[in-house]
């Protein structure tokens, strides 16, 4: 089993979030981690010092010499794909040949003033521009009109180190999502957010069955599961510094995603204290059976659950709140886990 560190950024101020991104970075490229993968987000403070993940991309490349370096997401349909190509092929030659990207079709409608037009077509736009990303990647030409309107034969510069660029499609839990990260040979970016077990292991079949079906080998098998981690010396130090952070998270993530505050005995919106209290409810079943947040040794079932699935690689989110100092000292323990893990 592979472990990445994953940012998403919440909680911190963002010269601090920044400071636990470089020196994470620093940390996962010596201790022989498989990749740092920083997001694409807008117009929320949820993620807010994340816009742009070629950019973030960019300095991690710049700092490190052995750790991939990766996007979690790009969401697609919001940008021009010679623009990407270009973005990513300047990652892709910092980094030494590192890059890799993780494909989102985006799914919040205001992140979509980037790009009104595209938002009844995200997906298949997804589709497209995955395979006109690949043709710009390996060297070919793509047709656009000029402002003269007439049609002109672009090559994106600066060309990239490696002829094929690693992809993933990230899927929340659609099954469309896996199967068709499988029909067009790539890897598949998710989370346990929002799926159960099954439903997880249901899917993974479904993306190995598209994979198999479009005349793939195993090579193209490439599974990730990003888990919120905090990894401690013991369970209960590990779960109670990570209970108001997380519990913080989830909130902020409500906002996000547009949830209303649960109801109160099904009347009214839950106030404040039955709001911290469901809260509280969820994140102890989320921390114990969804997450790295624990010690090596209970975090282990975890990962050996996931490595029977098929899953090979884990994208470690270790920035959802808690303070800088702690999340750094706390990658030594990751670290060991890793170290346990190796074989799986």
């Amino acid at each position: 089993m592979k472990f990445g560190l994953f940012f998403f950024a919440n909680g911190q101020d963002t010269t601090e979030q920044y400071r636990l991104l470089l020196e994470a970075a620093q940390f996962a490229d010596a201790e022989g981690f498989s990749a740092v993968w920083t997001p694409e987000r807008h117009f929320h403070d949820f993620g807010a010092p994340f816009p742009n993940p070629s950019v973030t991309s960019a300095a991690v490349a710049a700092i490190t010499s052995r750790v991939d370096v990766r996007a979690g997401s790009v969401v697609l349909p919001l940008h021009d794909r010679l623009r990407v190509a270009e973005e990513w092929a300047v990652v892709d030659q910092l980094s030494d040949g590192r890059a890799g990207l993780a494909i989102a079709s985006g799914w919040n409608p205001q992140d979509f003033v980037l790009a009104p037009g595209n938002f009844e077509r995200n997906k298949s736009l997804v589709r497209d521009g995955i395979q006109e990303l690949r043709a710009l990647w390996s060297g070919e030409a793509v047709r656009r009109p000029g402002p003269d309107g007439e049609e002109r034969l672009i090559h994106t510069y600066p060309r990239p180190r490696r002829d094929e660029v690693p992809l993933w499609v990230t899927a929340a839990g659609s099954a469309e999502t896996f199967s068709l990260a499988g029909e067009l040979g790539c890897g598949i970016l998710t989370h346990l957010l929002g799926q159960s077990w099954d439903r997880l292991e249901d899917n993974l079949a479904d993306y190995s069955e598209a994979l198999e079906g479009a005349g793939y080998g195993i090579d193209r098998d490439r599974v990730t599961v990003m888990l919120h981690t905090f990894v401690a010396e013991d369970s209960r130090t590990a779960l109670e510094t990570a209970r108001a952070p997380m519990t913080a998270y989830m909130r902020s993530s409500m906002s996000l995603f547009g949830l209303k505050s649960p109801q109160s005995n099904g009347v009214g919106p839950a106030s404040d204290a039955a709001m911290r209290e469901l809260l509280d409810h969820a994140y102890e079943e989320h921390a114990r059976t969804r997450c790295l947040i624990g010690s090596v040794d209970s975090c282990l079932p975890i990962v050996e659950r996931l490595a029977d699935l098929g899953v090979d690689e884990l994208a470690c989110l270790i920035d959802f709140g808690v303070a800088a100092d702690e999340a750094l000292g706390a990658l030594r323990n990751l670290a060991a886990l890793r170290e346990r893990c190796e074989r799986l």
